[in-house]
């Protein structure tokens, strides 16, 4: 049986799995409801399962949850807001490349939640770790860069655009790590679950009031489409429920890096689902992906 200091390995690959499936649903759902209503869905049919997830928690490990402290809400916030921009960019990107490439954009994260948690948590990185997480990062980039393809900013906008959502899913990152941290009393498992649904909470009622002030009918198409929202909202905050976990026993960079196994199972998901063929050069990339991840569960 693994140690409890090592149970963000298993968290983490059910984790990855879980938010596939959900990037999967929510990429289906963007045409019918816009971008930010697809993104809504996340939060909006989460925030109820992360409520029964909590709950279970509660019962099994009978701690007893105050009201947060002062420190947890800026982390929370800077957590919430992050995510939600960066899965509402991560939707648009989809619709301009493959869903394969697109994940491997998003997984340069790994990277970029390294430099924030050692500057905003002082996040402990060790030489193999750092080694662990270039490599993967470069199996990332041979994976996404077209290589001879046009330099016009059409072609760039998708690229900038994951990017950048990458940049806003490790602020993420780091802001619920340190949300969790703040919460006293309890166990990591019920911090974590506890920092769970205070952000989706926080998510939802973010964007259903941008949409009621903005786009009041995509709200309507939101519920009309309840039954596949219900499944995408279930997967959000199974998934999410994992991080979180994975979050509260390790530092947010080491969490990321072994994330890079979604970018495979990404690649399942493009060919059977949407028949996306892999080229050699995404093979040679992915193959450094593993090699990155390995390196950082073996350190």
């Amino acid at each position: 049986m693994l140690p409890v200091a090592s149970l963000w390995i298993p968290f983490t690959v059910v984790a990855a799995l879980g938010q596939v499936a959900r990037n999967a649903m929510q990429r289906s759902l963007t045409a019918p409801l816009g971008t930010w209503g697809a993104t809504n869905i996340r939060f909006l049919f989460g925030f109820p399962f992360s409520i029964l997830f909590f709950a279970v928690v509660l019962i099994f490990s009978g701690d007893h949850v105050a009201w947060p402290p002062a420190a947890f809400w800026p982390w929370l916030l800077l957590g919430a807001l992050s995510q939600i921009i960066a899965t509402g960019m991560m939707l648009v990107a989809m619709n301009d490349r493959s869903f394969v490439v697109t994940t491997a954009y998003l997984k340069t994260e790994a990277i970029q939640t390294a430099i924030f948690g050692f500057v905003f948590l002082g996040d402990h990185l060790t030489a193999w770790k750092v080694v662990a997480i270039l490599i993967a990062t470069m199996g990332v980039v041979i994976t996404a860069l077209r290589p001879g393809g046009k330099k016009s900013f059409a072609e760039l906008k998708p690229t900038v655009i994951g990017l950048v959502a990458a940049a806003g899913f490790a602020l993420s990152a780091v802001g619920y790590r340190g949300a969790i941290l703040t919460v006293p009393g309890v166990t990591l498992v019920t911090a974590a679950s506890y920092t769970l649904v205070w952000g989706l909470f926080v998510q939802s009622v973010v964007l259903s009031i941008y949409l009621l002030a903005r786009a009041p009918d995509i709200l309507k198409k939101i519920i009309g489409l309840w039954r596949p929202s219900m499944v995408a909202g279930f997967m959000g905050a199974f998934a999410s429920q994992f991080w979180f976990l994975a979050f509260a026993l390790t530092a947010a960079a080491n969490v990321r890096t072994l994330a890079l196994v979604e970018v495979l199972f990404a690649q399942g998901v493009a060919y059977y689902s949407f028949k996306q063929p892999v080229s050699a050069r995404e093979i040679s990339g992915i193959v450094l992906i593993v090699i990155g991840v390995a390196l950082l569960v073996a350190a």
